[in-house]
C-alpha cells in the first residue's frame, strides 16, 4: 500500500472542498457543474434560489478556487475550475452513508 504524506497545500484544498460542500446550494451548484458550464441565472432556476443567492454561493466558490467564470459575450459561464473535481464529485456519490436524520441537521452536530 503506497501512502502519500498530506501537504499544508493539500490539506488547504480539502478543508476549502469541505466548507464548499457544507453548504447545499454550494453542493448543487459543484454537482450540476459536473457535465457543463452553467450561467448563474440557469443555476439559480434549476436549484431553486434567487439569483442573489447564486451570485453569492459563485463566489464563495470562486474564492476557494472551485470555480472559474468565462466570459462569453456579455454573459459570464461558470465551470469548474479543475478537470479532475469532476470525477472526484462522481466518486464521492458513489460512496454509501448512513445518514442519521436527525444528525447535523442546522447548525447543530450530534455526530462529535
Amino acid at each position: 500500500m503506497v501512502t502519500m504524506t498530506a501537504s499544508t497545500t493539500h490539506t488547504a484544498a480539502l478543508a476549502r472542498l469541505g466548507h464548499a460542500l457544507s453548504d447545499p446550494t454550494r453542493a448543487s451548484v459543484l454537482l450540476a457543474l459536473r457535465t457543463a458550464p452553467g450561467y448563474p441565472s440557469d443555476l439559480a432556476d434549476a436549484i431553486g434560489v434567487t439569483r442573489q443567492v447564486m451570485s453569492n454561493q459563485l463566489a464563495c466558490l470562486r474564492g476557494c478556487g472551485l470555480v472559474e467564470a468565462v466570459p462569453e459575450g456579455r454573459r459570464v459561464a461558470y465551470r469548474l475550475a479543475d478537470a479532475h473535481l469532476a470525477p472526484a464529485l462522481d466518486a464521492l456519490l458513489r460512496v454509501v452513508l448512513h445518514v442519521e436524520p436527525d444528525c447535523c441537521t442546522g447548525s447543530t452536530c450530534r455526530c462529535a
